[in-house]
């Protein structure tokens, strides 16, 4: 009685070691358990979801929780609702982004003047205030 998956004599097979899928939190050596999956193989396991594939027998298949397959069919929503939310650029935006550079570079200047008015303004006691004589 070398075999481990042998009963031995008296031993029911409720008393036997229980073997469980790996997606059940088994742990099996299957081919998937503990495999991550590349962004191509999520991708086409949405596709196949979103085209009326069942949930729970795409899980079986991929060997992969259906709590993981639906997180990533709601990213993949997400990401593509937000893809459709952006605008394509045009002339504007480059101008826009033009004139806001030159209101930097502008208020820069600015912020630098008064500083130096301020450094010569320093030295002069009555500088801010004239008498009135």
């Amino acid at each position: 009685m070398d075999d481990k998956n042998e009963l031995k004599p008296g031993a029911t097979e409720a008393s036997a070691p229980a073997t469980r899928a790996p997606h059940a939190g088994g742990g099996g050596a299957e081919a998937g358990s503990g495999k991550r999956f590349s962004a191509k193989r999520k991708l086409a396991a949405v596709q196949r979801l979103m085209r009326g594939e069942s949930l729970e027998a795409l899980s079986r298949e991929l060997n992969v929780p259906a709590h993981r397959l639906s997180g990533w069919r709601d990213r993949v929503l997400l990401a593509g609702e937000s893809a459709l939310k952006e605008r394509e650029r045009d002339a504007r935006d480059d101008e826009i982004a033009r004139l806001q550079a030159k209101v930097g570079e502008i208020t820069m200047a600015n912020e630098l003047l008064y500083a130096k008015i301020d450094k010569l303004e320093a030295g002069r006691p009555l500088a801010r205030g004239r008498s009135r004589r």
